[in-house]
């Protein structure tokens, strides 16, 4: 966030510096009254508003040299630049001590402090001195622009405190309309002189202001924004831009980032009016809300759920927690989040960056995939080498495979491929497709065909070359074929079911490379058994010659292809 233009009747002050430099360490520690008289006095005393008025800290770092902002980053935008133009935050501060506040709330969108001027005002900056001569005490709220007209009657001028007429509030409500169509946060300031400080500072004292000017920030998106919201949009996620900024502002943003493409802008004075069936209606068109404040967010939430959408909250505020829980999934922020935010939120972002919800999405895609992908595998397999041990005394075998067989098939098949599985990488439709239903089922667009079709393909092929063997091969190799060949038709069931629609070399061989070791190593073990005396024993079986090897091995990568030609006229179809 950063101070770019500051506005007074006077005219307006573009601060060019501030985009280039940055504060440093004796611009936090002193004045430097040279800088401070390039500007007029209306500036000077707008920005010296804007650093008293304020609760944030700005530090340096010494290991990076930088001045780092702690507190709300509007007003660490607002003391960075009270330093930019020489003026020392933290000796303003102690040259005009607060003696009471009134906090910022949501509501009325303004906050107001309560300064002493002493009687001694010779180290306060010259720009500032004859301002404050023969005063007592100093009022300062900033805040919304539109709220801060409506109680300043009067306005400040080069002469002083004027009148406020129709002309001048057009200027300034003209001013702020300029700041905010160029994607600018805008602040007002206002200030009251007291011939003594009151009792007790209360909402009924923010009246009869001195409107000084406006403040212009620039909060410009973190790069990777762009492409998050673009990524979202390809993967039927609507985002939607909720802020306590400046309608005009928000929409200036929301169409750059490409959060909407018109010009529909809700605010809460909209919202207040509206009941919940307008609500839903409208929410279906727009995508940007302005001038909200915490409590309207739940009733956003509700008209999206009214309209059968899953609606996910992002929030880091106290007033967010009733949001945050109603949302079907609650983000809370972990650096600005409070507490209570973070209890109420199903999820914490770490690092408040948007682009991370992204990212959460896409591994939740990912994982939800590696899920299915391995429940459909191993029911797949299982139904083979039950179809197996349940058709194989049709052809007069009695017990196709034995209790010690199956268990090895079950140990190196669901078990070590079913690791290799649950790591693969997204594929490249993961964030191009609309998000599932919840109540979607693992075996849903036609799963549960495809399970029986791929168990059934399973089952015949090794029953069938088994059944064959036993009829015109002699001696007891016939068992141990189909032994190898379910080992070996997984392995290619394996390999070809790592994308419902791309083909296995399109995605790359290596990508998944656990998988890819897994399979050779399940192949190698495979065969080896096959060669080692005592495990002839242990699993009753004998050694195949390298005809009967070379069978097995074309005969197992019939799940392959048939998985390959179907998913090659799937894409074919789409």
């Amino acid at each position: 966030m950063t101070v770019t233009q500051v506005w007074t009747v006077g005219g307006k002050t573009t601060l060019s510096d501030i985009e280039e430099s940055e504060p440093d360490k004796p611009a936090l520690e002193h004045h430097d009254d040279d800088k401070l008289g390039n500007l007029s006095k209306a500036a000077s005393l707008l920005i010296a508003g804007g650093a008293l008025c304020n609760d944030s800290q700005l530090e340096y770092d010494e290991e990076s040299e930088r001045v780092e902002t702690i507190g709300d980053p509007t007003e660490g935008a607002l003391r960075a630049a009270a330093t930019r133009v020489g003026l020392s935050y933290t000796q303003i501060e102690d040259q005009l001590p607060r003696i009471d506040e009134l906090s910022f709330d949501s509501d009325r969108k303004r906050m107001t402090t309560l300064h002493e001027i002493p009687d001694d005002i010779s180290h306060v900056p010259e720009a500032l001195r004859e301002l404050l001569e023969n005063k007592s005490c100093l009022q300062i709220t900033k805040g919304a622009v539109d709220t801060l007209i409506d109680i300043s009657p009067q306005v400040w001028t080069e002469e002083g405190c004027q009148e406020m007429n129709d002309d001048r509030r057009e200027e300034i409500e003209s001013a702020n309309r300029s700041l905010t169509e160029k994607g600018m946060r805008v602040l007002g300031l206002g200030i009251r002189f007291r011939d003594q400080a009151p009792d007790d500072l209360d909402l009924d004292d923010e009246s009869d202001l001195c409107f000084i000017g406006l403040f212009g920030m620039i909060d410009p998106p973190r790069p990777e924004v762009e492409d998050a919201v673009e990524k979202c949009k390809h993967a039927g996620i609507r985002p939607i831009m909720i802020t306590g900024d400046h309608p005009l502002t928000a929409l200036h943003i929301a169409r750059d980032l490409g959060i909407t493409d018109n010009d529909e802008v809700l605010t809460g004075k909209d919202l207040s009016r509206m009941s919940e069936e307008e609500l839903a209606e409208r929410v279906k068109d727009t995508s940007v809300f302005a001038r909200v404040s915490p409590e309207h967010k739940l009733k956003i939430v509700d008209a999206f759920q009214q309209n059968g959408e899953i609606c996910s909250m992002t929030g880091d505020g106290v007033n967010d927690a009733p949001a945050l829980k109603e949302a079907d999934i609650g983000v809370a922020m972990g650096i600005t989040g409070t507490d209570v935010s973070k209890e109420a939120s199903d999820m914490v972002l770490l690092d408040d960056n948007y682009a991370t919800i992204v990212a959460a999405v896409e591994e939740g895609r990912v994982i939800g995939d590696n899920v299915r992908r391995f429940v459909k595998y191993s029911i797949a397999g299982n139904i083979g080498k039950v179809l197996v041990m349940m058709a194989a005394p049709i052809f007069g075998i009695k017990l196709a495979l034995l209790p010690l067989q199956l268990l090895w098939l079950n140990l190196i098949t669901d078990g070590l491929l079913g690791l290799g599985m649950s790591v693969e990488p997204p594929d490249r439709n993961t964030m191009n497709r609309a998000p599932r239903k919840p109540d979607e089922g693992v075996f849903s667009h036609g799963g549960v065909q495809k399970v029986f079709i791929v168990g059934t393909i399973i089952g015949a092929v090794a029953l069938g070359v088994g059944v064959w063997y036993r009829r015109n091969m002699e001696g007891d190799a016939w068992q141990t074929i189909i032994f190898t060949l379910l080992a070996f038709l997984q392995i290619g069931q394996a390999l070809a079911m790592r994308s419902e629609r791309e083909s296995f070399f399109s995605l790359g061989v290596f990508t998944n490379k656990l998988l890819l070791w897994m399979c050779i190593g399940i192949g190698a073990l495979q065969i080896a058994i096959l060669y080692i005396p005592f495990m002839h024993d242990f699993l009753k079986i004998t050694d195949l010659s390298l005809r009967n090897l070379g069978i097995c091995a074309l005969f197992g990568s019939t799940v392959f292809v048939v998985l390959e030609i179907w998913k090659l006229f799937r894409r074919r179809k789409s």
